[in-house]
């Protein structure tokens, strides 16, 4: 797929490097540059080891990756599987330029290809700029859910009766 001499293929193991400077690039965006604690050799084991858990597509130009949508399959209890897009980011520089739409709408046809029930991400509620991204296809955004999570601390430090 090309748009503006941009190109958009399957991530590779030596695309690890421009990936994570992406995610760090996000972090700053996103005003959290320390939550960013994956390393490359974490990644790599977690997209190339024995049970890979991510895939990643990567938009590139003339000046080499630009941007990239990182997703993995999750299963719907009511649905069925489904692929979850965990970032689309595209570098501050080559905003505007197509990267975005190419990357998602591969996302799209990835999900049409694999049949899956939904295709989901997230977007910060003050992220106007993704939102109005998402709007132009029409899309789902849900303000009736709560995230929910914890962090490896809290993992860590939770005490269960349960051996698993």
């Amino acid at each position: 797929m090309m748009m503006k001499n941009i190109t958009i293929r399957e991530g590779r193991k030596n695309d690890l490097p421009a990936v994570l400077a992406l995610i760090k690039e996000l972090a700053l965006y996103e005003k959290a540059p320390q939550e960013v604690e994956v390393t490359l050799e974490e990644m790599e084991k977690s997209s190339f080891g024995e049970n890979p858990f991510f895939r990643f597509f990567v938009a590139e130009n003339e000046k080499g990756i630009i941007g990239m949508a990182l997703y993995y399959i999750k299963y719907s209890t009511w649905k069925g599987r489904c692929i979850f897009l965990e970032d689309l980011i595209v570098t501050q520089s080559q905003r505007r330029g197509g990267a975005g739409t190419l990357l998602f709408e591969k996302m799209i046809e990835l999900a049409k290809i694999m049949n899956v029930r939904r295709l989901e991400w997230q977007v910060l509620d003050w992220n106007e700029p993704a939102i109005n991204f998402y709007k132009k296809y029409n899309a789902n955004l849900d303000g009736e859910w709560i995230n929910g999570k914890l962090v490896y601390q809290q993992l860590q430090q939770f005490q269960t009766n349960q051996n698993l």
